[in-house]
């Protein structure tokens, strides 16, 4: 279990300390369990996939680490009404996968690259939409303005990093894939249900700051 008084920004950047950008922002990690996944499914997720970043928001307030997360508009064609970390797809115009976190990001909810301190990477994962996403996590300090683009979210919020860092609160669940349950984990706070590859990005990021550190 996490213990929220040891987790501070200087954690977090040491920890992270030496992750790099992907050189292939293609090049996917597959979760632990995955070879016992259906054959379509492990196709869909290794396939012609598009790369993509996000930023993971970590926002330092007096009384401790936060995260900022979105939920997605239910207007949008892929993953609709879900919890997600801001981003979205690399552009010809991008750099690299982490200028597309972060242009994403202030398009998304107004948060200026400017205005982040990146930490480090995770490695990029797929989605069952055809996506690798290269999470990029980052230190906001606040106040951090935010000015939300309704089109594609429909509500930004914050959750504490001690909860979403605690593997108690990570709780166990199933999801059907071509008439296959598949288990995954899902994370419960107020009334948002944080699950798929958001949820994995956090159980990822919670393995580097957490077992890293003996907390």
């Amino acid at each position: 279990m996490s213990k929220p008084d040891k987790l501070t920004a200087e954690l977090l950047r040491q920890r992270l300390e030496g992750t790099q950008a992907p050189k292939d922002p293609t090049n996917v990690v597959l979760p632990p369990g995955s070879e016992q996944w259906p054959n379509d499914m492990q196709k869909a997720l290794t396939t012609s996939l598009k790369p993509a970043g996000v930023l993971i928001p970590v926002i330092e307030h007096q009384l401790g680490l936060t995260v900022l997360l979105t939920r997605r508009s239910a207007e949008l064609k892929h993953h609709a009404s879900q919890i997600s970390f801001p981003g979205g797809r690399m552009e010809d115009s991008d750099a690299d996968i982490e200028a597309t976190a972060l242009r994403e990001t202030h398009e998304e909810v107004g948060i200026a690259p400017a205005d982040v301190s990146v930490l480090g990477y995770l490695e990029p994962m797929p989605t069952v939409t055809g996506y690798a996403v290269t999470p990029v996590v980052g230190l906001v300090m606040p106040p951090a303005e935010l000015t939300v683009d309704t089109t594609e979210v429909e509500l930004a919020f914050e959750v504490p990093l001690s909860f979403l860092l605690d593997s108690s609160n990570a709780i166990p669940a199933e999801r059907e894939f071509g008439g296959h349950k598949v288990p995954i984990v899902e994370f419960r706070y107020d009334e948002h249900r944080i699950w798929g590859a958001t949820a994995h990005m956090l159980i990822v990021l919670r393995e580097k700051v957490i077992k890293k550190s003996n907390l």
